[in-house]
């Protein structure tokens, strides 16, 4: 089979790259579309994926519509040459669900993203099938496939991943020195219009309240207060996982970081007005806490912090969130390889699933 997947996040790398390396091996051919946000370019040549870089995106309503038919266009001509026999791709990819009905190809959309209305909109529209997980709060109608799990799950699963236990060594701290992993985001993703977290006024209290306690990593899109600057995170971006796994404690506005922490065992404090499917869930074991904005959120960071065995006795509700959850992985390969087969198999009988554990 040959499979045409468009990476529009860092994230979707991660999302995909198992997937990719095992169906690779079992004989399937791939050909990656990427654009060139954040760290996704080096993300895909760490892990030496062949791909074809369809640029940066376009800001602005009237830019992001222009940019379309741009990028629509590159990926087309890319598929042209391809010929794939099905095309794949991440959160509210509208591209890859235009792509296919040009070239009247199916189309899977992995989306795990509800409040992205409008590109939802479109994508329930033109997309062969939507596949979500089952927290996920909006209904798509007849397309949508519900799976038990979170795309992080996907590469962050014991199964899939081993934390370096030399983070320390790696961060330049002490192999004693407890340490917090803070997120700031650029609020640039169109879902994110209207919406907001820490100020940077409490960015900069967060900071300076929780140097008291432990040692501060920052991990930001775009400027943060040049105060602060200094805490910045200086890493390969393929080792992130590996730092929030040793983590104390994460505390940020990116629900996908957030939703990462928990997956390896380390309590988050996700900060933003916006809820999402899969952190909400996560609130239910216990291991994630959700704040609108900052007020309540610095001092619960520091309460947490106070606790001397913090990880270690939120461990059993960790293990409980694994067990309840597929592997999701092996899910999306059996997906992809039966497809349409597979689409018929989950609307008839959802449990199919829980033979992929």
């Amino acid at each position: 089979m040959k499979i045409l997947i468009d990476i529009g996040h860092p994230g979707h790398v991660h999302l995909f790259k198992n997937l990719i390396n095992k169906m690779t091996k079992d004989g399937h051919e791939f050909y990656i579309t990427a654009r060139d946000k954040e760290v996704a370019i080096s993300l895909l040549n760490n892990y030496n994926f062949k791909y074809y870089n369809r640029g940066k995106g376009y800001n602005g309503f009237l830019g992001k519509a222009f940019g379309m038919l741009i990028i629509d266009f590159k990926i087309w001509i890319q598929a042209l040459k391809f010929k794939p026999d099905i095309l794949i791709g991440g959160v509210g990819n509208l591209y890859i669900a235009q792509v296919a009905k040009l070239l009247r190809k199916p189309s899977i959309i992995f989306d795990d993203t509800e409040h992205a209305i409008l590109e939802l909109a479109f994508v329930k529209k033109l997309a062969t099938c939507i596949i979500t997980p089952d927290v996920f709060q909006t209904d798509l109608g007849k397309k949508q496939i519900k799976y038990a799990g979170y795309h992080e799950l996907a590469y962050l699963h014991p199964k899939y991943f081993t934390p370096d236990l030399k983070v320390h060594e790696l961060l330049g701290i002490d192999a004693n020195q407890k340490y917090v992993i803070l997120r700031f985001v650029s609020w640039n993703a169109s879902h994110d219009s209207g919406q907001s977290g820490f100020i940077n006024e409490d960015k900069i209290k967060l900071v300076n309240e929780l140097s008291k306690i432990v040692k501060v990593f920052i991990s930001a899109e775009g400027k943060i207060p040049a105060v602060i600057e200094k805490h910045q995170i200086k890493i390969a971006p393929e080792k992130m996982h590996d730092v929030l796994a040793g983590a104390e404690l994460f505390v940020g506005e990116g629900a996908t970081m957030a939703s990462e922490a928990v997956c390896l065992g380390t309590p988050a404090i996700y900060v933003n007005s916006l809820s999402v499917c899969y952190c909400t869930d996560q609130e239910k074991y216990g291991l994630l806490f959700h704040f609108k904005n900052s007020n309540g959120a610095i001092e619960k960071a520091i309460s947490l912090l106070g606790e001397k065995k913090l990880k270690q006795d939120l461990e059993e509700k960790h293990v409980k969130l694994l067990e309840t959850k597929i592997d999701v992985t092996a899910f999306m390969i059996w997906f992809i390889e039966n497809f349409p087969m597979s689409e018929e198999i989950m609307k008839e009988n959802p449990h199919y699933q829980y033979n992929f554990k």
